[in-house]
């Protein structure tokens, strides 16, 4: 299915010149990118089918740039899309041809660290791992771990309110989140939250987290610091079946047993890893866990023994328990590679992702495994089987007539699959323009009303990152909203490269 978008606005396309110039007053020529050539850089994020030339890209470096970015784009009615380490896997960050890209990549320091308190103030610019890197010195971490962590950026994570392996025991960035500054449309500025542990009546700070850039553009984060466990080890877990490796996850669970983390592997993935990022995973599995348990030594050591009995009893080939935090982290290490290794399998893939109930895991991976055949194209699985969220990758090859479709089809009908079994279409990646055009298969016309109200309210004129999440467009009416007439606006299709 061809992916849509709001049609380019001429007037806005015919004035762009002006709004160039205007942009250059408030920033400089050397922040404001007009080239064709350098726009090109900024066409698309990790959500690469998709591309589509920005207006005009804008580098600002404080708050008081984007205030007046904001409110000039709101002056002259002109959209904005939000853009922070370009790592979106929905298309979140996708730009408009007729809408102002603005990129926060200057807005990259670290403001405060405050251990008393156990919290960080940082701008959305900083990347995920440096927040670690900064206090780890000191015995701290912040606990979100995206796999592109490297790279992606903790307003981005915001964003689309990012976990990673570690979130089944601390939580996703909304659990580890006190603060927020935001930007709103027209230039006000606003502070959510603080370095307190309880906020405002109303959650906002839960309702910006998660609110995929089409709410507020966020200019500071202050995130839970937490002390690093005194003991952390990881099993190896290899099966015979897929099957027994999702029996597994729930036996663990319903042990009461919470690991810090537990990821699956399939077999095909299992082998691009280790071809990629040799770590010892076991080549003879079907699929593969790996299990990390934290805390005191006699703790962790109790635990180990437990799941250890768990796997053995579901018929587990391999297990294997890191006996050093050098082993730990090579178990990790090719998990934290799988996408990149992925890449040795295929020329290209579609990374999906859904979020299901734990107990359905043996039901989702054998009709992921039928839709695969259906479609004559083949799936490596890597995710975080603890919270039941669906990493698939679904392999293709771009230069074959047809094989893109095929994909995304797919990609369709496996995000449908989770929606069957009690689950959501995403998990971490969110809606963006990928999943926009399933949202019904989720939710009705009214609760797509209902919530599109709370866009309305932030941003009456929709003109902060139209387009995404919602799969119709709509016009707000003040506190209301109202259709246009004669029914959804048409999207026409964007152009593939």
């Amino acid at each position: 299915m061809p992916l849509l978008m709001p049609a380019p606005e001429p007037q806005i396309l015919s004035r762009r010149d002006e709004i160039v110039s205007k942009l250059r007053v408030l920033l400089g020529s050397e922040r404001v990118i007009a080239d064709e050539t350098a726009r090109r850089a900024y066409d698309c994020d990790a959500f690469t089918m998709y591309r589509a030339l920005p207006l005009v890209v804008v580098l600002p470096q404080s708050v008081k740039e984007v205030s007046a970015i904001l409110a000039l784009a709101q002056e002259m009615n002109v959209k904005v899309v939000p853009r922070g380490g370009g790592t979106s896997l929905s298309g979140g960050s996708m730009p408009l041809e007729d809408g102002i890209l603005l990129a926060m990549g200057k807005f990259n320091r670290i403001l405060e660290i405050d251990y008393e308190n156990r919290c960080a103030r940082v701008q959305p610019g900083v990347a995920n791992l440096a927040i670690s890197k900064a206090v780890e010195a000191q015995g701290f971490y912040y606990a979100p771990d995206p796999s592109s962590q490297i790279a992606c950026s903790i307003g981005g994570n915001v964003a689309e309110n990012a976990g990673g392996v570690h979130c089944l025991k601390y939580g996703l960035t909304t659990n580890n989140i006190l603060g927020l500054e935001i930007v709103l449309m027209g230039g006000e500025v606003v502070r959510l939250g603080g370095k307190g542990l309880d906020c405002e009546p109303y959650d906002l700070l839960g309702l910006m987290t998660g609110s995929e850039g089409l709410l507020g553009v966020v200019t500071e984060v202050t995130v839970r610091l937490l002390r690093k466990p005194p003991l952390a080890r990881a099993l190896l877990l290899g099966f015979a079946s897929i099957e027994a490796a999702a029996r597994s996850v729930g036996a663990i669970i319903g042990k009461g047993v919470i690991p810090a983390g537990l990821e699956m592997m399939d077999r095909a993935t299992i082998g691009a890893t280790e071809r990629f990022q040799p770590c010892g995973y076991p080549q003879d599995a079907e699929a593969m866990l790996i299990v990390e348990l934290d805390g005191t030594a006699a703790e962790v050591d109790h635990l180990v023994g437990v799941v250890e009995d768990i796997a053995r009893g579901e018929g587990a080939t391999t297990v294997k328990a890191s006996t050093s935090e050098a082993e730990r982290l090579q178990f990790w290490a090719g998990r934290k590679n799988a996408f990149p290794a992925v890449a040795c399998i295929g020329p290209d893939y579609l990374c999906m992702d859904g979020t299901i109930p734990r107990g359905r895991l043996p039901e989702a991976m054998l009709g992921m495994e039928a839709l695969a055949k259906k479609y004559g194209l083949r799936v490596a699985n890597v995710f975080h089987a603890g919270d039941g969220n669906l990493h698939p990758l679904i392999l293709y090859d771009a230069s074959i007539d047809g094989d893109m479709e095929r994909a995304e089809a797919l990609g369709a009908d496996i995000l449908r699959l989770c929606v069957s079994l009690d689950g959501v279409l995403t998990g971490e990646h969110g809606v963006g323009v990928e999943k926009r055009d399933l949202m019904g298969e989720m939710f009705s016309e009214t609760d797509l009303e209902q919530q599109m109200r709370v866009k309305c309210a932030f941003d009456p004129q929709g003109r902060l990152n139209p387009g995404k999440v919602f799969p119709t467009l709509h016009r707000c009416a003040e506190m209301g909203m109202m259709h246009v007439e004669g029914g959804a606006l048409p999207f026409p299709e964007l152009p593939r490269f």
